[in-house]
């Protein structure tokens, strides 16, 4: 239930994030190249609104197995050890996170404490980086998610998308095609 709303709320808030970012670009170059003029803060917001986007979709992509990954060395193993493998390499992942998350707390609290805010836009410095903390808290929570199906035997490793298989089904189905014709 916890996991479906996280899922719910990711989706989310990553699509109001490409919406919004979408948006402001097509304004901010209509605005520039049509009328000769701008927003002072549409370039500072597109730049926090892309890391938001992009610290929200790291999560989301190891959700749906969009990261590129390199597993042909640990193919060469058999499940349990390439589910030992990957516990290993969650785990130092998971490791990294919480260096950074630590790193993330004490650069937000000393924003907080200093009360800087954004060059063009009245937003507290910490708010406008707070993603860092959340988005590798959510990557955290993935993480956790995947070594529980390695560590429970309902995965071996980081579910990754063949693309070398995926694109021989496409040179098939194009030569069927063809065929047909």
């Amino acid at each position: 239930m916890f996991l479906r709303f996280i899922n719910k709320t990711e989706e989310a808030i990553i699509s109001l994030l490409l919406v919004a970012m979408t948006l402001l670009v097509f304004a901010e170059v209509v605005m520039r190249f049509g009328f000769s003029t701008g927003v002072s803060w549409g370039q500072e917001a597109t730049l926090h609104l892309s890391a938001w986007f992009v610290l929200f979709g790291v999560s989301y992509g190891l959700k749906v197995g969009a990261h590129i990954g390199v597993d042909a060395f640990v193919r060469l193993f058999s499940p349990l050890v390439q589910r030992l493998i990957s516990a290993l390499a969650i785990l130092l992942a998971l490791a990294y996170c919480g260096l950074f998350i630590y790193g993330a707390w004490i650069y937000l609290g000393k924003m907080k404490m200093i009360g800087i805010e954004l060059e063009d836009i009245a937003i507290q410095t910490w708010i406008a980086d707070s993603i860092l903390l959340i988005g590798l808290a959510m990557l955290s929570i993935r993480l956790l998610e995947l070594l529980w199906a390695v560590a429970t035997g309902r995965a071996t490793g980081f579910h990754q998308t063949n693309e070398a298989e995926e694109s021989m089904h496409l040179a098939e189905e194009l030569k069927r095609e063809v065929a047909d014709k």
